[in-house]
């Protein structure tokens, strides 16, 4: 009889032990997560740790100290660049491998590999994007060059080193939780890395969506509903500005006109957030109070945690920068050293067109100039965890990949083939313009580092203790005809084909002017003045509200910088309001509705935390748009359509109260402005009526900002339900999920005095008190002042410990 309880316990015992070692569906092997020994119990990171004092590595040729602050900033020391470098590799793995490795897997259609099938069209539209065929062409022309070689491979030894040391117990708890291991660095993870970031900044365009929108609408709406140029227009080189006359033309074929004949396109495309943008400024010591030029930055992206940014100062003989680096790249992004300071806004242009291709045997062959050329197979295997691998075969044309055929998204016989033509694949070296930024000295210095960048296209401010400001529209722009790009365009013609790129001293840019301030907020380069035509997806009221402040403002100091980095004041409400009161009728109220009507018609625009007119003001507007363009727009099936910008639209009205498209075409009668803004509050009352009864009317608490954890798997990792104002048109332009990803001041005295803050903490293990430390900080609009130390600092109190790296 004892027998059978013996039986019973080991047969519980080989069940959990199988269990604690087999991995459940998408649950990891519980014994090694729960191991005292190796589980994530090892991740906790106690206040005061710190790591091993003393390190002696392969591949250090000397002396490398590095000083970490009450912040876990590190602060390098090295005797030469390799070893700073390969140090900046060593400790930014140690903080955030993990999230280096995601990104690089993410950006080259990977993702399936380690978070299961959910993931395989993902992976498949990344691989169809070409992301590693243009990493592998960066890393050609990043290794061409000795000193972007010596960056990204010592760099690479470094992160390697790290790697090496790594063991069940120390493994970042995310690679526990999702089962899997990390692998080696290479210098086309650093070339992935920056696909990646440009896919975010230059990956957006509607050439399907206006397609669609050019067939269904006249030329004449086409142009109201997608303007070039609106009627309100502060751009980044002021109005009125001189362009010397263009030196390179672009000649369009004879029968360039859209064809008008084809399909409707149904491809759904994923696109990055319109809002990924930044604000940047640099005033000059005539509008300061100390007398030194102030430069300020703040890139708005997706929030996520580990944060985007990496702090860090980097010190060696002919360097002393400090700034924000980007985890998996050398070097800092955007910062500032003994002589200059330096920040990016996105350029906006849309420099991804598409081409419909005509194949035959198979994808073999596509008709090109009269004639058949064979095409570039390029067989994609894709790994799925728990799974079968895909395989999937990519065209690559005279254009760039197909992204769309007969398979993909859909395999749907009969389909269009799109071939894609994007910048972001060309060969190019964007890392050597931020290594060569890191040692600038002067203007000229800032100007050769900025010939060197291609895409994404950013807007370069910079500020020098030469007391010199600047800023230029920098990248490379195809040399467009009117209108080329728009739509998609024959692939069998190579007349259609970009024709060079704008000369890159006839880029909008500015030194030194008049008004005593430079700034960019997303808004159009220049006027219509300007001698090339130049598309994209442009903001308008940041940009306006950023120059009426600066206009305004003297003897300036870092601290009224920080508040307007913070301004919530929204100029696009302030325009919309006397709109909304003109076309409501009060009186036709009910009381519960009049009271909103109060809080909103007495609203000042400021869209704080707390407001709930704000709240109030964006459910409405939403309305508004929502109850104009859906009968045009949603009326076609599967159609893609682009909806008008909000700004297009307020300014639409503000012109012509009558414009058509206000009538609904699905209804017999003529409907007025009137009533569809008295109809959209009407029936935005009810949602605000539940929002009030429970609460959560305020911005912050409707809106607020949650900032998720980079797997989108581990939401406990995340920092959410964070009181925040601001929003799009706003300066402080904190979304719900979307912000300010690193605000950053500095005042170019004589000992420079910088300003900073990013949403999350230097580390990326969520076990670790400097993983989201900053987090509240940021959302309340706080500052850190940044510590620039020399050598001689060495016993400052701010300094937490040292870590000393030798070679063998």
């Amino acid at each position: 009889m004892r027998i059978i309880p013996a039986v019973i316990t080991a047969a519980i015992t080989l069940s959990l032990t199988y269990a604690f070692n087999t991995k459940l569906g998408k649950v990891p092997p519980l014994g090694k997560l729960l191991s005292p020994q190796t589980g994530f119990w090892q991740n906790a990171e106690p206040i005061g740790d710190h790591p091993q004092d003393h390190l002696v590595l392969t591949g250090l040729s000397g002396k490398v100290e590095v000083w970490y602050d009450d912040r876990a900033v590190p602060h390098i020391f090295a005797e030469n660049d390799a070893d700073a470098y390969y140090v900046q590799g060593y400790i930014t793995a140690r903080d955030r491998l993990w999230q280096m490795e995601l990104q690089t897997m993410a950006s080259a259609g990977r993702l399936s590999e380690i978070l299961g099938p959910d993931l395989i069209n993902y992976d498949r539209k990344q691989r169809r994007l070409g992301m590693v065929y243009g990493a592998e062409q960066t890393v050609k022309m990043m290794e061409a060059d000795p000193v972007s070689k010596n960056a990204v491979e010592s760099y690479t030894k470094g992160v390697n080193a790290f790697i090496a040391t790594l063991t069940p117990g120390t493994l970042p708890v995310e690679y526990k939780l999702l089962d899997y291991q990390p692998e080696p660095w290479n210098v086309l993870k650093s070339g992935l890395l920056l696909k990646y970031m440009a896919s975010d900044l230059a990956g957006f365009c509607n050439d399907l969506e206006y397609t669609n929108a050019r067939r269904l609408f006249s030329p004449k709406d086409f142009d109201l509903m997608y303007p070039d140029f609106q009627d309100t227009l502060d751009p980044i080189i002021p109005k009125g500005s001189s362009f010397a006359a263009a030196s390179a033309k672009a000649v369009a074929p004879p029968d360039s006109l859209l064809m008008m004949d084809e399909a409707y396109m149904k491809f759904k495309t994923d696109k990055p957030d319109p809002d990924n943008g930044s604000n940047n400024w640099a005033v000059a010591g005539s509008k300061t109070r100390s007398g030194a030029p102030i430069l300020c930055s703040d890139p708005h992206l997706g929030l996520n945690l580990p944060s985007i940014w990496y702090e860090v100062q980097i010190h060696t003989p002919d360097m002393n920068v400090y700034g924000a680096s980007l985890p998996g790249s050398p070097g800092v992004i955007i910062g500032f050293n003994d002589h200059v300071a330096w920040g990016v806004t996105n350029g906006e242009e849309d420099v991804k067109d598409f081409y419909r291709m005509q194949f035959r045997n198979g994808k073999k062959e596509y008709a090109f100039n009269n004639g058949y050329r064979e095409a570039t197979l390029r067989v994609e295997d894709i790994k799925v965890k728990g799974g079968a691998t895909i395989h999937d075969t990519v065209a690559y044309t005279v254009w760039g990949p197909v992204i769309y055929d007969n398979t993909f998204p859909e395999k749907i016989s009969g389909q269009n083939f799109l071939a894609m033509r994007w910048k972001a694949l060309d060969a190019s070296n964007e890392i050597i313009t931020f290594l060569k930024l890191n040692k600038a000295h002067n203007y000229d210095d800032y100007l050769a580092a900025l010939k060197n960048y291609t895409c994404p296209a950013q807007n370069f401010v910079f500020a020098s203790k030469d007391g010199d400001i600047a800023i230029w529209h920098n990248g490379q722009f195809p040399l467009k005809w009117r209108d080329q790009g728009k739509w998609i365009m024959p692939g069998n013609d190579s007349t259609y084909a970009w024709q060079g790129y704008i000369p890159h001293d006839e880029l909008p840019h500015i030194k030194n002017p008049a008004r005593g301030f430079v700034s960019s907020a997303n808004q159009r380069p220049a006027d219509n003045t300007y001698p090339y035509p130049l598309y994209g997806t442009f903001d308008l009221y940041r940009g306006e509200r950023i120059n009426r402040r600066l206009t305004e403002m003297s003897q300036i100091t870092p601290q009224d910088m920080q508040a307007l980095q913070n301004d919530n004041k929204n100029l696009f409400a302030a325009d919309a309001l006397p709109l909304l009161r003109k076309h409501i009728d009060s009186s036709s109220l009910t009381p519960e509705q009049k009271s909103f009507w109060e809080m909103l018609s007495r609203w000042d625009c400021i869209s704080s935390a707390d407001s709930k007119a704000a709240s109030i003001f964006n459910i409405v507007w939403k309305n508004l748009e929502d109850t104009i363009w859906r009968d045009e727009l949603i009326p076609h099936d599967s159609t893609v359509m682009a909806w008008p910008q909000s700004t297009t639209t307020l300014l639409m009205l503000l012109r012509d109260s009558s414009v058509h498209f206000i009538d609904n075409i699905n209804t017999p009668q003529k409907e007025t402005l009137t009533q569809m803004v008295h109809g959209a509050f009407v029936k935005s009352t009810k949602m605000l009526s539940e929002l009030n009864k429970e609460g959560k009317l305020e911005l912050g608490k409707w809106r607020g900002t949650t900032i998720r954890h980079l797997s989108r798997a581990l939401p406990a990792f995340g920092a959410n339900n964070l009181n925040t104002g601001g929003g799009q048109h706003i300066v402080n332009a904190t979304k719900q999920m979307h912000g300010p990803s690193w605000r950053m001041i500095v005042q170019l005295s004589d000992k420079t005095e910088a300003y900073g803050i990013y949403p999350g903490g230097q580390s990326g293990n969520p076990g670790s008190p400097f993983y989201d430390n900053a987090v509240n900080d940021w959302a309340t609009g706080k500052y850190y002042q940044l510590h620039i130390f020399d050598q001689n600092d060495k016993d400052d109190p701010v300094i937490r410990y040292r870590m000393v790296f030798t070679g063998k």
